[in-house]
């Protein structure tokens, strides 16, 4: 029976030309070789299988080769070479710092320096893994990574260079790894499939190159292994059911139902793919993904950063055009919102559900409809000063009724209403309209069956009117916390006439929290009955109330300089900050 060998090792590269999406390094170590400019230590970092350790082979063969060609490569030919390729080269030392982490083993590695290669110009000792080094081994190593023998070549290996300390970075020259190319790993994998007699579909080969997320060598073992699923033929189905890969499919028809805003088609998905045993959370994610997609569909500029088969790529075009940038960016928010707070759900899959139920009603709100919908539903506007008295509706008088005995005897909310001089009240309005009849008598008392209806628009700005919206506002965030709830109970908002409304908090970190949360929210609720930009919205602290709170550290140094004024002299003199 022949010994197998795995595709990772068996099509490994043998030549700085056949190393894959590694241009930028392969180019530079080339032509360090040409003009002979060869350092003494070299520092290889970046992911898992993206050709460190094998452009560090190559390197080491390429520098001990009698007849280096023009190009800079190897000549595969010479006694070196041929050594190197049949793995019985005296002048490369390879070492694993993960199993070799202590002082004893680099005193061992220094001592094995010291010898000069019998064939060849160099000895090259390639240390993988060499974050693995311990502080004390770093240290014995110093010296010898900084002057070695005029033949000793290191080439340092691994994965996390920032485990490295500075003193070995500063003796190196670093050269950062790029994750490989979906495209150029699907290359890779079609030439592979074909050298071993392999029908592969490309959208399959797509998926693997997806699920390698950038190493080479994690491809090669996946096509191998699917290989010995399903024999010389690898389907796109065959991928998705070994892979335990979620169909693209499924994505577009949950983006589909959402634009129809078919909920129960959307819930109906979801559950076929928890069916299909798939985690609810992936499921999110992907779909995340999925609007991704879509999103650098828009542009051309960006469509180049869409890594998918031909075929599911016209698929993202053609839905993306069905999508406006308000819903994708609307559906990006509704998806990282439920990300982060899937695990901390107790009922994860209602959680799942709620995000695809508001994803179904994006565009029942999205800019423009919903001004549409208004003007559809309100009467025409007209002016208050011309419009003429006529008979409400009983539905309208009962409507009158109850926001006159509203402004009249009802207890004030619980949000107080800071009246000045500049406050404009339901009274004053009333008052305001029978002034403008001249050709009437104004009556001594004001019947509400004789008011007309005066519809809603934005020449007309009722405080009253406004404390209901608020109250409506604040009782969709009072559940965020004690912390929340306590600072919108406590604040004051004040509504002048010239469209100014202020908000009173009681120190500066509510400010910045209230900033920060919730002042664009409640513009965006506002915007659904008064439209947008039609007022402005202030924030400021109450000096009175918080005069006996301690919160920032300028106002604990403000306390302390009130009571030690020597403080200010010692600040000056030594330069020292508040902080």
């Amino acid at each position: 029976m022949e010994n197998f060998i795995v595709s990772a090792r068996k099509y490994r590269p043998s030549t700085f030309d056949m190393v894959i999406g590694q241009d930028p390094i392969t180019s530079t170590l080339k032509n360090a070789i040409k003009n002979r400019q060869i350092a003494h230590a070299y520092l290889f970092c970046g992911p898992r299988g993206v050709g460190k350790t094998t452009c560090a082979r190559i390197f080491a063969k390429t520098i001990n080769c009698f007849n280096i060609q023009e190009n800079g490569e190897a000549c595969d030919k010479c006694e070196s070479c041929v050594s190197f390729n049949t793995l019985r080269s005296f002048n490369i030392h390879e070492l694993d710092a993960a199993s070799n982490n202590k002082v004893e083993d680099i005193r061992t590695l220094i001592e094995q320096v010291r010898i000069p290669p019998q064939i060849g110009k160099f000895s090259v000792y390639i240390i993988d893994e060499v974050h693995m080094l311990s502080s004390s081994a770093f240290n014995a190593f110093l010296k010898t990574l900084e002057e070695p023998p005029s033949h000793a070549i290191f080439i340092l290996a691994t994965t996390e260079k920032h485990k490295i300390i500075p003193t070995i970075l500063s003796r190196c020259q670093i050269f950062d790894f790029q994750r490989i190319r979906v495209e150029d790993i699907v290359e890779r994998l079609k030439y592979v499939a074909k050298n071993e007699s392999v029908s592969a579909d490309e959208n399959a080969l797509h998926v693997i190159a997806m699920k390698a997320d950038g190493s080479m060598r994690d491809a090669l073992s996946i096509f191998d292994q699917l290989v010995s699923y399903s024999g010389n033929s690898i389907t796109y189905e065959t991928v998705l059911e070994h892979l335990n890969v979620l169909d693209y499919e499924y994505y577009f028809r949950t983006v589909d139902a959402a634009l129809a805003g078919d909920v129960a088609k959307i819930l109906l998905t979801f559950n076929e793919v928890l069916t299909r045993g798939f985690d609810g959370h992936n499921f999110i994610a992907g779909l995340n993904s999925h609007f991704r997609n879509l999103l650098v569909c828009k542009d051309e500029v960006t469509l180049k950063l869409l890594d998918t088969a031909p075929a599911i790529r016209e698929k993202y075009l053609s839905q993306s055009r069905k999508c406006s940038r308000e819903f994708i960016y609307r559906a990006l928010e509704i998806g990282s919102n439920c990300d982060l707070g899937y695990k901390s759900s107790k009922n994860q899959r209602l959680h799942v559900e709620l995000a695809l139920i508001k994803l179904c009603n994006i565009s029942e709100t999205e800019p423009g409809e919903t001004e549409k919908k208004k003007s559809q539903l309100k009467p025409e506007k007209k002016d208050i000063h011309t419009l003429q008295p006529q008979e409400p509706k009983q539905s309208q008088k009962q409507e009158v009724k109850s926001d006159i005995l509203i402004a009249r005897e009802s207890k004030p909310p619980e949000n107080k209403i800071v009246s000045n001089e500049r406050s404009l009240s339901i009274k004053e309005l009333i008052n305001g309209f029978h002034d403008t009849q001249t050709e009437e008598k104004v009556p001594t008392e004001i019947k509400t069956d004789e008011l007309p209806v005066v519809a809603s628009s934005k020449e007309k700005f009722d405080p009253d009117e406004f404390l209901k919206l608020w109250k409506k506002f604040t009782e969709t965030v009072k559940n965020e916390g004690p912390r929340v709830s306590g600072m919108f109970k406590s604040l004051k908002v004040e509504v002048h006439k010239d469209k100014l409304v202020t908000i009173h908090l009681n120190n500066i970190a509510q400010k910045e929290l209230f900033n920060r949360n919730y002042k664009q929210r409640l513009l965006a609720f506002m915007e659904e009955y008064y439209g947008k930009d039609f007022f402005e919205i202030e924030t400021v602290v109450d000096p009175v109330e918080s005069e006996d709170i301690i919160y920032s550290d300028e106002q604990k140094y403000q306390f302390l300089t009130s009571k030690y004024p020597a403080i200010k002299d010692i600040r000056k003199k030594f330069n020292l900050d508040f902080e």
